[in-house]
C-alpha cells in the first residue's frame, strides 16, 4: 500500500525519542483490565458509549506502564489528574520522572510514556472528510497548503499531531490552542516550539506521537 508515512507494527513496545509507545487494533485486545475502585468510580461516570474505549486504553496503558516500571499490568492503576489527563500509578503512588497518553478510535487503541510531556493520538484515515470540514479551526492558510485536501493520510496526519501536540502541553483542540502549534513539515514531521513529533502509519490510522520538552505537569490526582 502506498502510505506516505512508514508503517508501525501493533502489540510490541517501540521506542522513539526516549518515549515508549504501544498500538494495537481493539479487536486484537484480549481480557479486561482488572480495575481499581477508583478506576471502576471514573468508568462508571461515563456514558455508556465511552465505558468500551475507555476500557480499552487503560489496558493498553496499564500494560506499558507495567512493563516500564517491571510491575504486574494488575497492578497499575490509571487515574485521571484535575485536568483530564491520565497518570499511571504503582502501588498507590504515581509512576516518578514519566508521563502517560492515551488515545483511541473506533478501532485502535494506542499509549505513549515519556520522561517529558508526551502526547499521542490516532486519527482513523476514514475520517478525513471530518477532518477537511474542520481544517480551518486547526490549520492556518500556510499549513493547508503544506498539508493540502486530496489525500485523506495526510489530512489525518496533520489532525493527529495537532491533538497529540495538544495533549502535550496539556491543553485542549477546542479554542486557539491548536492555532497556536505550527505544522513545519510532515515527512518528517516538524513542529514549531520545543517539540519533537513522528508519525506512523498503523493499519487505517494515522498515529502521531509529540514531545514537549520544557512544559510544567501539574501535581496528579491520587487514589482514593
Amino acid at each position: 500500500m502506498d502510505t506516505m508515512f512508514r508503517p508501525i507494527a501493533p502489540g510490541p513496545v517501540h521506542r522513539w525519542g526516549g518515549a515508549a509507545l504501544i498500538v494495537a487494533r481493539r479487536p486484537d485486545l484480549h481480557g479486561t483490565p482488572v480495575l481499581s475502585p477508583a478506576e471502576q468510580r471514573v468508568v462508571r461516570a461515563l456514558p455508556a458509549w465511552r465505558q468500551a474505549e475507555w476500557a480499552a486504553g487503560r489496558l493498553l496503558a496499564k500494560r506499558l506502564a507495567g512493563e516500564v516500571a517491571g510491575a504486574p499490568a494488575a497492578g497499575v492503576e490509571v487515574l485521571p489528574r484535575d485536568d483530564g489527563s491520565p497518570c499511571a500509578f504503582v502501588g498507590g503512588s504515581p509512576l516518578p520522572g514519566v508521563h502517560l497518553s492515551i488515545s483511541h478510535t473506533a478501532h485502535h487503541v494506542a499509549a505513549a510514556l515519556a520522561p517529558e510531556p508526551v502526547g499521542v493520538d490516532l486519527c482513523e484515515t476514514a475520517s478525513a472528510a471530518a477532518v477537511r470540514r474542520v481544517a480551518d479551526h486547526a490549520l492556518s492558510p500556510e499549513e493547508l497548503r503544506l498539508v493540502g485536501t486530496d489525500r485523506p493520510e495526510t489530512l489525518a496526519g496533520a489532525w493527529a499531531l495537532k491533538e497529540a501536540a495538544v495533549k502535550a502541553d496539556r491543553s485542549g483542540v477546542f479554542g486557539a490552542a491548536p492555532r497556536r502549534i505550527v505544522i513545519l513539515g510532515l515527512r518528517p514531521p516538524v513542529l514549531g516550539g520545543r517539540r519533537r513529533a513522528m508519525v506512523w502509519r498503523a493499519g487505517d490510522a494515522v498515529l502521531a506521537l509529540v514531545l514537549a520538552r520544557g512544559r510544567a505537569a501539574d501535581a496528579p490526582r491520587g487514589p482514593s
